[in-house]
C-alpha cells in the first residue's frame, strides 16, 4: 500500500496535528446510532437491581438518565467531537439472569441516538453506554466489587454520506 492508498485520519491535519473536522459543506441528513454494552455482577446483584432493593435508590433509572444526560454533553468530554442537537436519546437494560453456562449474570445496556445534522451521533451513543455502566458500578459496588463492565460497542449507523452500517441487529 503506498501513501496514496493509505487513509487519512479527518482529525489530523497536514502536520499530523490535533483537528476538528469541518462539517460546514456537509448536508444536514437524519442520523441515528445504536451503541451496547454489559455490567456482569453476581447474581444476587442483578436480583436487587431488578427488585429495586438496593440502598442507594432504582439503580435503572439513575442509569437511564445518566446515560441520557451523557449522550448530551458528549462534546465537553471528546475533545473534538461537535455539539449537537440531539433530538432523541434512549437507554434501555436487558436483565440475564445466571444459567448452568454462565456463572455470572449481566445487565445489558443499549443506547439509541438520533439527531438530524451534518455529523455522526456515533459517540454519543457511546458515551451514553458508557456513562450508564459507570453509573450502574458506582451504584452497586458496595454490594459487589467484582463487577466488570465489558464489551462496549457501536452496532450501528444510520444516514450521511455513508449510510447505513450495521454489525448487530
Amino acid at each position: 500500500m503506498n501513501e496514496a492508498d493509505t487513509p487519512r485520519l479527518s482529525h489530523l491535519d497536514e502536520q499530523g496535528h490535533a483537528q476538528m473536522v469541518d462539517v460546514g459543506a456537509k448536508p444536514e441528513t437524519q442520523r441515528e446510532a445504536v451503541a451496547r454494552g454489559a455490567v456482569l455482577m453476581q447474581p444476587a446483584t442483578l436480583r436487587l437491581i431488578v427488585a429495586g432493593a438496593l440502598p442507594k435508590g432504582d439503580v435503572l433509572a439513575v442509569a437511564r438518565v445518566a446515560g441520557i444526560m451523557a449522550a448530551k454533553r458528549t462534546p465537553d468530554l471528546i475533545p473534538l467531537c461537535h455539539t449537537l442537537l440531539l433530538t432523541n436519546v434512549a437507554v434501555d437494560f436487558t436483565p440475564q439472569h445466571a444459567t448452568a453456562d454462565t456463572p455470572d449474570s449481566t445487565l445489558h445496556i443499549e443506547a439509541l441516538v438520533r439527531t438530524r445534522g451534518q455529523t455522526g451521533v456515533e459517540m454519543e451513543a457511546l458515551t451514553a453506554v458508557s456513562v450508564a455502566a459507570l453509573t450502574i458500578y458506582d451504584m452497586c459496588k458496595a454490594v459487589d466489587k467484582g463487577m466488570r463492565i465489558s464489551d462496549i460497542r457501536l452496532v450501528q449507523k444510520r444516514g450521511g454520506q455513508s449510510g447505513a452500517w450495521v454489525l448487530e441487529e
